[in-house]
């Protein structure tokens, strides 16, 4: 067994940005800069006004012009946006993360009246118009930018709303970012970063992991103030745009973003809370009998189970355990996902001031994707790394679709990523012992029920908080009380809250950098599983449909894209096929 830490090896990979740039100071960054201003320049006083006269062939030439500035502005972005990730606590990275995302909003103010401008076209213009081939590409681009149609503004209110964003939305995103990179836990006489003290939450030891739940606790109910003040800034920021946007209510911008529409989430949302009893809270009664206790603690969720042998997964075995996996799939899924290993796009390491938890970033097509993850050597480390090389992979095989259109909505996104562990899950499955095998399905129906009912739990806190900041401002003990009342509801009567646990929902990133973008997870979950079932159906050519799947990005809206497997997102019983595989998997193990 592995008695040394893979966090303490010098086996984990730290990423090369150089793809992008060199450094802050590589005279590439200034040159592309100015490259990207003239040409925004020059855009404008080519295009402005001008497109309702254009022939379609006319107009996507100038969407293709359009594509190349967005994609070097978005390169430029990459590359400040991954630096401050990887240490968001050296004040010359901050300053330069800053500066770019000044420079680039600047620039792009230059753009703005291009699809707003393109918006104003009438249907029956633009139908006309889509005729030509050449315009006929960019259609799915044209059809997503067709429903944000109801909600843009004037030109110079959509003008000052991009520039101000740096001052305003921006601003509080970055304080947030930069107060949780900078925070130290003391914990049994070491100073730990919030992302290492939340991986203690996971610890054998029942007293350590008390520790660090009590610890997180008492730092950030001593910095509750700050993150009560940067939440309720940014809901009534969201509620102020929401109002002249004319979005019904505070979810529905993100749905729109998604493309999917209120009702599929509502369902989405409405299936899962009803399946609360016999998901979450089934589970984790039997999970208290298991650990002996008569009350499980917020501490105790993600406890390792007593005949779980928690052994340390070095960085070599997880790269094995997930290619192989993928490559009994598929072996171009494996394939693809052997570059990143094999070239210094993953970043594992542990150090102070990177980013917690873990991300995929797709940068720009014409470069490639980038991983970062914070390795600790745990099975829920091996099933990240799963889960951000689907990510990678759908990234890498959707570039060809074009900076504009290989992007997919969350719920989307999430597809590769959530089928990247079940392959990993199922590959480790079939190897396994039966004593392996049960702790092995505890252990997934724990990352399910954290990707489906937390998330959930996670979006119907936010839709609380910011429903009832329409109101007014919440004091954070407010806060507090409605974290608490979706934490009891989601998790049931086999925990004991303490009060201290009030203050969790304070470090979740998400409720501050992407509103209302939680749900995708459980979206993500529930269409994996049913999709999985599909495959493990024997349904013909299901490989070469998958990969099709992936490789049309934002093309095609997830009835499209279903349909070939016989699934649609939409029928209200579509999600209870997703959650019974999650209540198959308990009942096996109350059966055994």
């Amino acid at each position: 067994m592995n008695t040394t830490s893979p966090a303490q090896t010098s086996t984990l990979p730290t990423w090369d940005l150089s793809d992008l740039y060199t450094a802050p100071d590589d005279p590439m960054v200034a040159a592309d800069f100015a490259r990207a201003q003239a040409m925004a320049k020059s855009f404008a006083a080519t295009y402005a006004g001008k497109l309702a006269t254009l022939s379609g062939a006319a107009i996507a030439t100038a969407i293709a012009d359009y594509e190349r500035i967005q994609e070097s502005l978005g390169r430029l972005s990459s590359y400040a946006q991954l630096l401050f990730a990887g240490d968001s606590t050296d004040p010359a990275i901050g300053q330069f993360y800053q500066t770019v995302r000044e420079q680039v909003t600047g620039i792009s103010s230059d753009l703005i009246f291009f699809s707003l401008e393109l918006n104003r076209l009438s249907d029956t213009a633009l139908e006309a118009k889509l005729v030509d081939p050449a315009l006929a590409h960019y259609g799915p681009w044209l059809r997503d930018l067709r429903v944000y149609r109801p909600h843009q503004l004037a030109d110079d209110l959509e003008k000052l709303t991009h520039e101000r964003d740096l001052t305003a939305n921006g601003a509080w995103v970055r304080l947030f970012d930069e107060t949780i990179a900078a925070l130290r836990i003391p914990l049994e006489g070491a100073s730990l970063t919030v992302s290492d003290t939340l991986n203690k939450l996971s610890d054998r030891d029942r007293l350590v992991r008390e520790a660090a739940g009590r610890a997180i606790g008492a730092v950030f109910g001593d910095n509750l103030r700050l993150f009560s003040l940067i939440t309720n800034t940014l809901a009534k920021d969201k509620e102020i745009e929401d109002t002249w946007r004319h979005h019904a209510r505070p979810g529905s911008a993100r749905n729109r973003a998604n493309m999917v529409e209120d009702e599929v989430v509502d369902a989405l949302a409405t299936a899962v809370r009803d399946s609360y009893p016999r998901l979450s809270h089934r589970y984790y009664q039997m999970k208290a009998r298991w650990l002996g206790l008569p009350k499980l603690q917020h501490w105790d969720r993600n406890a390792p189970l007593p005949s779980d042998d928690d052994r340390l997964i070095e960085w070599g075995e997880a790269r094995e355990q997930v290619l192989t996996a993928y490559g009994a799939f598929s072996p171009e899924l494996a394939s693809v996902g052997q570059r990143f290993f094999d070239r210094p796009w993953i970043d594992a390491r542990l150090k102070p001031g990177k980013s917690g938890g873990a991300f995929a970033h797709p940068t720009v097509p014409s470069v490639h994707p980038y991983l970062l993850l914070n390795y600790h050597g745990k099975t829920r480390d091996v099933m990240t790394l799963a889960h951000e090389l689907g990510h990678g992979v759908h990234q890498v095989v959707a570039a060809r679709q074009g900076y504009l259109m290989s992007g997919t909505p969350l719920t989307l996104a999430e597809t590769a990523s959530v089928f990247g562990e079940m392959l990993t899950f199922r590959s480790l499955l079939d190897a396994a012992t039966l004593a392996q095998r049960r702790i092995m399905l505890a252990a997934k129906t724990e990352d399910m029920l954290n990707t489906v009912v937390r998330q959930v739990a996670f979006y119907q806190f936010e839709t609380l908080l910011h429903d009832e900041r329409r109101k007014g401002e919440l004091l954070p003990e407010r806060i507090g009380e409605l974290w608490m009342q979706v934490q009891t509801e989601s998790l049931g009567p086999a925990f004991e809250f303490t009060p201290d646990y009030s203050v969790f929902w304070a470090y979740v990133p998400h409720f501050i950098h992407s509103p209302f973008y939680v749900y995708a997870y459980a979206f993500g979950d529930c269409l994996v599983n049913a999709l999985y079932s599909v495959f493990q159906g024997g349904h013909p050519g299901f490989q070469a449909k998958y990969l099709d799947m992936l490789r049309a990005g934002g093309t095609k809206r997830h009835k499209e894209l279903l349909a070939p497997f016989g699934l649609d997102a939409s029928d209200p019983g579509f999600w209870n096929k997703g959650l019974d595989v999650i209540s198959g998997f308990i009942d096996e193990l109350e059966a055994g």
